[in-house]
């Protein structure tokens, strides 16, 4: 019997140092004897001697099954309060024993919720979490990888050998090991085993946050502890339905809104120099600024230029600047390039306290190949479908979640929440949801696998974005939930209950199309095109739209929004301001991207930054105050916003007027009952004594002009208003006699104080 137990101790010894142990909590730490005695067993690769400390006794342990397992004899239960003094390579240390706290992490009823896709706060158990077990502080390590062999830490704690530090195998896949006394900032990534002997080094899944790229370990980072100081914002916030507020969104790459000089770094609150993060190889000298800076800089001008939210472009960690943050593979982790984790709640933090919400990119549709990311996590096809006919992105160079796993999803549904729990955003606008619609998106016939029922839809996909916003809603409810969709995919905004998708708002590209190839037209051509402008009106009513002009419009060739005006330089401008002023007027929420604010004449280039000299010119100077008293007067009119979705918050005036390329509508309000009339001019021709109808008598104030000469126009227009004549019109008994500007919208308000003492003059007359 004596040799059977040590060819055991043999075999699982040799096991160990081979990577090959999954239950290292059999042989090691603390264990029973049949003589009732205790023997404590610790594994030290390469240690010369050890010794265990226990109650103030030092004892001597052996070797007898392996030189790098330590044992020792002890009359009672050592608990895990014991310490080992270690001797390698002539230096002395003493530690805790990892293998003595073994105290399950992932409870039974964490298992069971994460198991069938509803642990919503999975992050609290996966990842790395700084804890006390037995009243030892150290880190918890959690892991799930069902496939793997056996897992180890690895990190600057053990040199990046996987023997030192195996983890244990729970049931459900999960895997976990405590390791005493290491603290915040350490280095890490997972060493997965498969069951064919490869071997991988993986970043925590789960990890709060990595390396600055190109390297990419995580780290060790707590996630409680920063005051908040947001209360009354998310209060209130969540008390309200956001689509009956004015949204007019900034987009926004961080990294290449504006750079700073390398020779001037960051300087820390202890007065040290942060180490500059390169902003591009083609840059030399420039860096990235960092979360206080870009809150020291960026929140002020949208604060100033009055947007009501900023979204930022991915912000989760990504190895690749060329992916523009769209191919994550830290999606637990703001991305460090800027800095830390608090300092991104910081700066979420300042935005609430100067009125301004925060929407972040989401990208659960799909994740990149890097080896060190979720592709072939724990040796099989963990995170994604092993079908590339599902499972595969081959355009992109991505792979596919597979959204049929329990575990998967729960992982994305989980991450959602969390960015909203950890770091208090306001909204997501969720990528490419038509890819995830769709199983032959960009795929050509034979290159796709049909569902269950023969058809093209990803129904897997569909379930799973139908739990995330009800999941999403039911914790946050006062939160933008934004889609992507570029197809005629019913009931996106819809909510869940009904059978839809569930998000509140959608991005309109069919009006974006719509606008751009409009203006993009000469305008002598846009007679013959009216529908593209008048088109939308006929679908606005079937979803929750945002009209977005956006990233992707002003980069591969696409030029700059300026840029892709007709005509000269004062056309260009003026076609600018014209379309922007319809946007913001057109039903629906606004976005656009940065740098169309003031008339960027360079396409986005990610290494780059904007060209902010240009604000030194008139022409662009007038851009970008247009756009601020565009804003401004978008919030103090309830009838731009407050009836987006109803159809009673809009009425065509004239929309046949395609000979002029002039269109006239109503925007309304049903609270109030407050209207206002919008007249715009899409040809460089300006037009006198144009009749538009309006629905009551009395002066109208021009509220609003892009043709002012504060904005760079030719400054024609109404002298500030016009009272209405009795001319019966577009099948109203009063109309306005205007002067139309060129390439113009106007905005006009009815008066009712001026509207009486003009009618109490003309009576006296």
């Amino acid at each position: 019997m004596t040799g059977a137990v040590l060819d055991w101790m043999v075999q699982d010894s040799q096991r160990l140092a081979e990577c090959r142990h999954d239950h290292p909590f059999s042989l090691l730490g603390p264990q029973q004897l049949e003589s009732g005695q205790w023997i404590v067993r610790a594994w030290v690769p390469e240690a010369e001697t050890v010794e265990l400390i226990l109650d103030g006794e030092r004892l001597s342990m052996q070797t007898p099954h392996h030189p790098w397992v330590f044992e020792a004899q002890c009359s009672r239960d050592p608990g895990h309060n014991y310490k080992l003094k270690i001797r390698r390579g002539g230096l002395e240390h003493e530690q805790f024993d990892p293998w003595a706290f073994r105290h399950e992490w992932m409870g039974e009823m964490d298992r069971h919720l994460f198991a069938e896709g509803n642990h919503h706060h999975i992050w609290r158990r996966m990842g790395a979490h700084q804890c006390q077990q037995g009243g030892i502080q150290g880190v918890m390590f959690c892991l799930w990888a069902p496939n793997a062999l056996t897992v180890s830490v690895i990190g600057n704690l053990n040199s990046w050998d996987g023997r030192y530090h195996p983890m244990q195998q729970r049931l459900g896949g999960i895997w976990e090991l405590f390791i005493p006394e290491l603290e915040e900032g350490h280095f890490y990534k997972y060493e997965i085993r498969t069951q064919d002997g490869h071997c991988y080094q993986k970043a925590d899944p789960y990890g709060f946050q990595h390396e600055v790229r190109p390297d990419t370990s995580s780290i060790v980072s707590h996630l409680d502890g920063f005051q908040w100081n947001d209360d009354a914002w998310i209060s209130s916030r969540d008390r309200r339905n956001p689509l009956d507020q004015p949204i007019s969104v900034y987009e926004m790459h961080l990294g290449s809104w504006i750079h700073a000089a390398a020779d001037d770094p960051f300087i820390e609150a202890d007065g040290t120099p942060r180490p500059p993060v390169p902003a591009a190889d083609l840059k030399p000298g420039a860096r990235l600024l960092t979360y206080p800076e870009l809150a020291d800089r960026l929140i002020p001008y949208v604060k100033e230029q009055g947007f009501s939210h900023i979204e930022l472009m991915p912000i989760t960690e990504h190895p690749f600047d060329g992916s523009w943050g769209y191919q994550v593979t830290g999606w637990y982790a703001p991305t460090s390039r800027y800095g830390t984790p608090d300092e991104f709640r910081a700066f979420v933090d300042r935005c609430h306290a100067e009125g301004i919400g925060v929407i972040i990119d989401w990208v659960p549709g799909h994740f990149p190949k890097d080896s060190h990311g979720l592709a072939f996590f724990d040796g099989c096809h963990l995170y994604e479908h092993a079908d590339p006919r599902i499972g595969e992105h081959k355009e992109w160079g991505t792979l596919i979640f597979n959204y049929s796993r329990n575990e998967v999803r729960n992982f994305l549904v989980a991450n959602l929440v969390f960015w909203f729990d950890q770091f208090h955003i306001d909204g997501i606008r969720v990528d490419a949801v038509a890819s995830m619609l769709y199983r032959d998106y960009l795929r050509p016939d034979g290159e796709w696998l049909a569902n269950e029922q023969g058809g093209r839809e990803n129904t897997e996909a569909v379930r799973f974005l139908q739990q995330a916003n009800h999941v999403l809603f039911e914790h946050f409810p006062g939160a933008l939930s934004i889609a992507e969709e570029s197809t005629t995919w019913p009931m996106v905004t819809q909510p869940t209950e009904n059978g839809g998708l569930g998000f509140n708002l959608k991005w309109n590209m069919g009006w974006m199309h719509d606008m751009l190839d409009y203006f993009e037209l000469d305008p002598w051509f846009r007679q013959f095109h009216q529908n593209n402008i008048t088109f939308s009106i006929w679908y606005t009513y079937t979803e929750n739209f945002m009209l977005a002009l956006s990233h992707d419009e002003v980069v591969h060739g696409k030029s700059h929004l300026l840029h892709k005006m007709p005509g000269d330089d004062w056309q260009k401008y003026a076609n600018t301001r014209a379309l922007l002023a319809y946007m913001w007027t057109h039903p629906g929420k606004k976005t656009i991207f940065m740098g169309m604010e003031f008339g960027q004449r360079s396409e986005w280039n990610v290494w780059g930054d904007l060209q902010w000299d240009l604000l030194n010119y008139e022409p662009h100077a007038g851009v970008h105050l247009m756009v601020k008293e565009l804003n401004a007067l978008y919030k103090q009119e309830p009838a731009l916003w407050k009836d987006d979705f109803d159809q009673y918050g809009f009425q065509w005036i004239d929309c046949n007027d395609n000979r002029h390329s002039v269109i006239s509508f109503m925007r309304r309000e049903s609270t109030s009952g407050s209207w206002l009339v919008v007249v715009a001019n899409f040809t460089p021709q300006s037009h006198s004594h144009y009749k538009v109808g309006v629905p009551i008598s009395g002066f109208y104030e021009e509220i609003f002009n892009t043709d002012a000469a504060k904005y760079g126009g030719s400054n024609l227009g109404n002298l500030g208003g016009k009272l209405s004549d009795e001319w019966g019109i577009h099948g109203y008994e009063n109309s306005l006699d205007l002067c139309l500007p060129p390439l113009s919208v106007m905005v006009f308000k009815h008066d009712a104080k001026k509207s009486l003492a003009e009618a109490s003059k003309k009576k006296s007359d």
